[in-house]
């Protein structure tokens, strides 16, 4: 990378959801007690979606949350699975806090978007793709996520398909190949998403079996690395804690090798999607990098 292809990385907040501390995690029980069980809710938390304005077009990592999610009540399904959902979380969505309203802030419409990662196709990382129906943008996901969308009864599983397969969108589903690059150890795999090492997507399950992660690395810049639901809070991963929802080996493997490749790049910066601090983590980053 001999020159910048990144002109600004910016997150957008699309409303904000409160969750249970067991979700947040650590927990050692199991998740349908501590869902049916638990009384304490977080304070609000962000419901972020991270925005690279890259020279080949606009790129998202994950779209945030539907506001339809909070004005239309028949949104989530009904019965036990509605149940599970009123369990899940507590959302706040205003009418600015729209993904398109949101790009608008930072001088860009929906329609400027080239490419949309999903880090997972759970309801809160999903709820753009109505927006971007119709539009020229690629949705990428992984064939492990679709798959896992694609079984028997996905409801339960945090999988809304009628607000995932929606007409008019064009998926890509990319397969994380063999990559040969030292400074990413301990991975092995992923997808260097223009093909100038500037955006490398990762795979991260344990959250869910396909998740990505999104490596973002600029020339004197600390990299940053935006990791979906794989945590909640960045000093949580880097002490080797696991949220409470998610399959806990997969999670604690897969964060074992984000820790890894923090040691081999201590100024990396882990974005998660609902990290309160998530945003003054890219500020300062930003800020700093300015200074320089």
């Amino acid at each position: 990378m001999n020159s910048d292809p990144i002109r600004r990385v910016s997150v957008v907040s699309t409303g904000t959801v409160a969750i249970h501390p067991e979700h947040v995690g650590p927990t050692w029980k199991p998740l349908y007690w501590w869902l049916f069980t638990s009384r304490r809710w977080t304070p609000p938390r962000p419901i972020n979606a991270y925005v690279i304005e890259h020279r080949e077009g606009l790129v998202l990592f994950d779209t945030g949350q539907d506001r339809a999610s909070v004005t239309d009540p028949n949104y989530f399904p009904k019965g036990l699975n509605g149940l599970v959902y009123d369990r899940l979380a507590k959302f706040a969505i205003e009418p600015h806090e729209t993904l398109n309203a949101r790009l608008h802030t930072l001088g860009h419409d929906i329609a400027d978007v080239h490419t949309a990662v999903l880090s997972h196709l759970h309801q809160d990382h999903i709820g753009g793709l109505p927006e971007l129906a119709g539009r020229n943008t690629t949705i990428v996901t992984t064939p492990a996520e679709w798959q896992e969308m694609m079984r028997p009864s996905p409801e339960p599983r945090g999988f809304l398909r009628s607000h995932i397969i929606l007409p008019r969108l064009r998926w890509q589903q990319i397969q994380p190949e063999p990559i040969n690059d030292p400074d990413l150890g301990p991975f092995t795999s992923g997808h260097d998403l223009f093909g100038d090492g500037a955006i490398v997507l990762l795979p991260t399950p344990g959250h869910t079996p396909g998740s990505l992660s999104m490596l973002v690395r600029r020339p004197g810049r600390p990299p940053l690395l935006m990791v979906g639901d794989l945590t909640y809070d960045a000093r949580l991963l880097a002490a080797g804690n696991i949220p409470g929802a998610g399959n806990r080996r997969q999670m604690r493997d897969t964060i074992g090798m984000v820790n890894t490749l923090r040691q081999r790049h201590p100024d990396l910066v882990v974005l998660a999607a609902h990290d309160p601090n998530a945003a003054n983590l890219l500020a300062t980053v930003q800020n700093a990098s300015v200074q320089r």
